[in-house]
């Protein structure tokens, strides 16, 4: 099977979105640093023994089923804090500690529906040449003020051969989980189908970040991993439960 490709369709979407000038930052933990901050339910995904941690900048159109636009309300930057979590039933997904929105309506639409940590921001993406920065300063909900500011060197595009399991692994996921429901005790998901990320080669040339810390992480070590990607269409299934612990 493509690791590449979702293994799945999404034949009725609730909304479609485009992600654009996507930055994959990444860094590996150790996995009891990422394990204590996961709801009841969800295990840390581990590649090469370590829990990896990702700040993914980018800039967000969102659409209705069929495709319709606001401009004025549906074009934003986002910046999430996200982590890769198997459910009970061994499902992969991401985990998301935090997402920032320039757009406060998402916002509030997506803490209602999808039930995730969305917060209103302050954000600026900007490039020159083959640089392109991230500027993020949250707002609302509290505690005001966390800054994030990333600045990366986009190199060039990797062949579909060049990629390795570990690319795959922190870019080709396509279901999220929300936090568990009382009623159930099982986390919620969501799906998300689009063509496999076109990736190009970056570097970090700059990166001063709070968001990590406030979720609660320890401070990064190391010079991160980086991915850039021109965007992706996506189609974005209902909310539904997760499947339970069927394993042996």
């Amino acid at each position: 099977m493509d690791a590449s490709a979702c293994p799945f369709v999404v034949d009725r979407p609730v909304m479609r979105q485009r992600w654009e000038r996507l930055a994959f930052v990444h860094w590996p933990f150790e996995p009891r640093q990422v394990q204590r901050l996961l709801p009841a339910g969800l295990t840390a995904d581990l590649f090469d023994g370590a829990a990896w941690v990702g700040l993914v900048p980018f800039y967000m159109h969102v659409g209705t089923a069929g495709g319709r636009q606001l401009p004025w309300a549906s074009r934003f930057c986002e910046t999430n804090v996200r982590t890769y979590v198997r459910d009970p039933g061994g499902q992969p997904g991401i985990w998301f500690f935090s997402l920032d929105a320039a757009r406060l309506g998402a916002v509030a639409v997506a803490r209602s529906t999808y039930r995730l940590r969305y917060y209103w921001s302050a954000m600026r993406i900007a490039r020159q040449g083959q640089e392109i920065s991230y500027r993020c300063r949250r707002r609302l909900p509290g505690p005001a003020g966390l800054a994030s500011q990333v600045r990366i060197r986009i190199g060039e595009p990797y062949a579909a051969g060049e990629l390795g399991e570990r690319d795959h692994f922190l870019t080709a996921r396509w279901t999220l989980f929300s936090p568990p429901r009382a009623e159930t005790g099982r986390p919620g998901l969501a799906r998300a189908c689009h063509d496999p990320w076109p990736l190009q080669r970056a570097e970090a040339l700059e990166v001063h970040d709070h968001l990590l810390t406030a979720a609660g992480l320890p401070p990064p070590r190391g010079k991160p991993l980086v991915h850039y990607s021109p965007g992706v269409d996506v189609a974005i299934g209902r909310p539904e439960r997760a499947l339970p612990d069927v394993r042996g």
